[in-house]
């Protein structure tokens, strides 16, 4: 019997190779006929790069902007000419002690930008951005300012962050970098939000990141600026413009020469995905990047559909599995490419809030929480490593009589 592993991490506990590693240790002990094969996932946010990583990348550690604008060490992914950028991992929500309104008018995406324009003075050609995960709400400007466009205010180069958008006056892009013309940009997100209104950046995810309802309205203001400023602006004629959608150029006056034709900046803001991590989803389509769900993305990364043909059987999990996951999370898109080639899929969490239809329904065979094995969750979270191995003979158990296709 061959059974391939892979889950996401377990948030708050353990990092999906660590998950991987625990099930792998038990399936080992409670059936060592069993032929395990460990390949961890993520779903586009914290975690990508260690995914991708686990899947033979290879790590480019390097110094950039964080959220609230000081240096940290990070890391991107890199296999050949793709480069896979995590924006948990330099401008994450995770990386701020306490968000507040503060930090939530501040943060900036600057560093996804500064990753992005290393690759690609590297040598990429493809880059995938995983941007769950996210501390800013800047519609993307500190990422793109990162890659050569210049926004301006009225007394000079804009100041990082969203608040600080309200005051932009013009937006250059001739500057942008030379790379992005020839290469193809990945927006690794489940999201599907728009930038503005009330299922927008702000006011749907800017709450999660400390903003009141007065922060909210000032961050929305600067996004609105935002877009009213590129939809002014000319898109460039050469290589760094190349991927960047054209509004309608407006009509030349009498005599003059045709004018150039702006970014289509309302147009893009309107697209599902363009609310992601604060807008840098906006921004990656400004871009011309493709956007797909972050798990499909990561499957295909690390090679999921080669390591699990032939498997009998997929052991996938995260911390929660609840309503939530069966929108676009890991196990629901490991459950579903793995029925794509005929094999079936169990999945073990912390806790579960599913119904046992749901699972099914979600094409899970079956669900495996820690909390059936240690109900208190505090003690749960600290030994999940332990009670992964000590599920394993129950999976073992439960799967012989159902068969495993």
């Amino acid at each position: 019997m061959k059974v391939l592993l892979a889950p996401d991490k377990f948030k708050g506990s353990l990092p999906a190779a660590d998950v991987a590693a625990h099930l792998a240790a038990g399936l080992r002990a409670a059936a060592p006929e069993i032929e395990v094969d460990e390949l961890p996932v993520a779903d586009g946010g914290e975690g990508t790069v260690a995914a991708a990583l686990a899947a033979g990348f290879t790590a480019v550690r390097l110094s950039a902007t964080g959220p609230l604008g000081a240096p940290v060490a990070t890391r991107y992914a890199v296999r050949g000419a793709t480069a896979v950028v995590e924006m948990a991992a330099v401008s994450g929500l995770e990386m701020l002690t306490a968000p507040d309104p503060g930090t939530a008018r501040r943060a900036t995406s600057r560093g996804v930008g500064e990753l992005v324009a290393h690759a690609l003075g590297h040598g990429a050609t493809t880059v995938v951005v995983g941007v769950g995960g996210s501390a800013s709400t800047d519609g993307g400007a500190g990422m793109l300012a990162a890659l050569g466009a210049r926004l301006v205010g009225q007394a000079g180069d804009l100041p990082d962050g969203g608040a600080a958008l309200r005051d932009l006056v013009a937006v250059d892009l001739a500057g942008l970098h030379p790379g992005l013309g020839a290469a193809r940009l990945v927006l690794a997100s489940d999201v599907d939000n728009p930038l503005l209104g009330p299922r927008g950046a702000a006011a749907v995810y800017g709450p999660q990141k400390g903003a009141d309802p007065a922060t909210v309205a000032v961050l929305e203001a600067g996004l609105t600026t935002w877009v009213a400023a590129l939809a002014r602006t000319p898109v460039p004629a050469h290589a760094p413009g190349a991927g960047i959608a054209k509004a309608p150029a407006p009509a030349p006056g009498a005599g003059s020469a045709e004018a150039p034709a702006p970014v289509a900046a309302r147009e893009l803001a309107g697209r599902p995905g363009a609310g992601a991590a604060g807008g840098v989803g906006f921004a990656c389509l400004l871009l011309g990047a493709e956007r797909r769900p972050g798990i499909d993305v990561v499957l295909d990364l690390a090679g999921f559909a080669r390591r699990a043909a032939g498997a009998d059987l997929v052991i996938t999990g995260e911390g929660s599995l609840d309503a939530q996951s069966l929108h676009g999370k890991a196990p629901v898109g490991v459950a579903a490419a793995a029925a794509a080639l005929g094999v079936g899929t169990v999945a073990v969490c912390g806790r579960t809030a599913l119904a046992p239809e749901q699972a099914r329904a979600a094409g899970l065979l079956a669900v495996h929480a820690l909390t059936d094995l240690e109900p208190d969750t505090a003690r749960s979270i600290a030994r999940a490593g332990p009670l992964l191995e000590q599920l394993a003979p129950r999976i073992v158990a439960d799967l012989a009589p159902r068969g495993h296709r």
